[in-house]
């Protein structure tokens, strides 16, 4: 049962990197889009604290192996935020946008194509 779940998770995980890349699109890039303070910087940190919780609640064992440099990683970037919003690193957040989020989606379609 666990596996099928984290596969609805893993699913959720590829939803909010579309969303992220998606806002970015539509934003003109990534820093105009985290120098909004009213509207896409905060979607965006929201879409990686969501992120963040749903690795968190991977279960199976292949998945949690697979993913454990992402899972810290989105655990790290989502105390930043919850912990102290005002002072996240946006060049973090950036590098995290442009070089991890492809990779973790590129991993992410894998699997699912497998299942």
């Amino acid at each position: 049962m666990s596996k099928e779940r984290d596969i609805q998770r893993l699913e959720t995980i590829r939803e909010k990197i579309t969303f992220i890349e998606n806002i970015v699109q539509n934003n003109g890039g990534i820093m105009p889009s985290l120098h909004d303070k009213e509207v896409t910087k905060p979607a965006i940190l929201m879409h990686l604290t969501a992120i963040a919780e749903q690795f968190s609640k991977l279960k199976y064992e292949e998945f949690t192996q697979h993913f454990y440099d992402a899972i810290k990683g989105s655990m790290s970037i989502r105390n930043f935020i919850a912990h102290d919003y005002d002072g996240v690193n946006l060049t973090i957040i950036e590098i995290t946008i442009r070089d991890v989020l492809p990779a973790l989606k590129f991993e992410i379609e894998k699997i699912l194509r497998k299942d």
